[in-house]
């Protein structure tokens, strides 16, 4: 005589993949990790913080697989040190760090590979994008009229305000360029994204 036993136990989802990208998967465990330590920007205003995650997650895997390709200089170790250091200063205290590295299946070695990889990219972006032609005193001007540089709830002579002007505008230009350059590694690059 047989007797089978079901057990119905509550299932829950440990883990799952949300994307790959050229073969490498990005889980729901990077995508939380990426935020609760602080390794992705905020999500913008009405965006879900889970799916702006996955999509910085999926930006730079991509620029990681050019950063292979290229091999920019390495970031020193004070470089990586004072990244780490503002990633831990998030934190109340070094408990509280630990503790968040722990939770997210991190170790401090993991985290400093990943603040390096950060730092090539960085590194890697300024050399492609950072260098430009200059902007002209009129391309400054418009940008300096449609857009806002209020200052005590008033909007300041553009004399006063010219550099941050042409450095806002640099800023802009340097989004854009890489904006476009994601989307064209988007289309040559096998990326799967899963629903959430």
């Amino acid at each position: 005589m047989c007797v089978f036993v079901v057990a119905t136990l509550n299932a829950q989802i440990i883990d799952r993949v949300l994307a790959v990208v050229a073969g490498q998967p990005i889980t729901l465990s990077d995508v939380r990790a990426a935020l609760a330590l602080g390794l992705v920007p905020p999500a913008a205003a009405g965006e879900k913080p889970e799916r702006s995650a996955l999509n910085n997650l999926i930006d730079r895997q991509l620029q990681l697989i050019e950063v292979n390709r290229y091999l920019p200089p390495e970031p020193t170790a004070a470089g990586i040190d004072g990244r780490v250091s503002e990633i831990r200063s998030r934190f109340n205290g070094d408990a509280a760090f630990h503790a968040a590295l722990a939770e997210n299946g991190f170790t401090a070695d993991q985290l400093r590979a990943r603040v390096r990889d950060n730092l090539r990219i960085e590194s890697y972006l300024d050399q492609r994008f950072g260098v430009g032609p200059e902007p002209s005193e009129e391309e400054l001007q418009r940008f300096y009229r449609s857009h806002d540089f209020t200052r005590d709830g008033t909007q300041p002579p553009y004399a006063e305000v010219r550099e941050e002007v042409k450095r806002r505008l640099v800023e802009a230009r340097k989004a854009t360029l890489i904006r476009e350059w994601l989307a064209g590694l988007r289309r040559r690059v096998d990326v799967a994204v899963l629903p959430m």
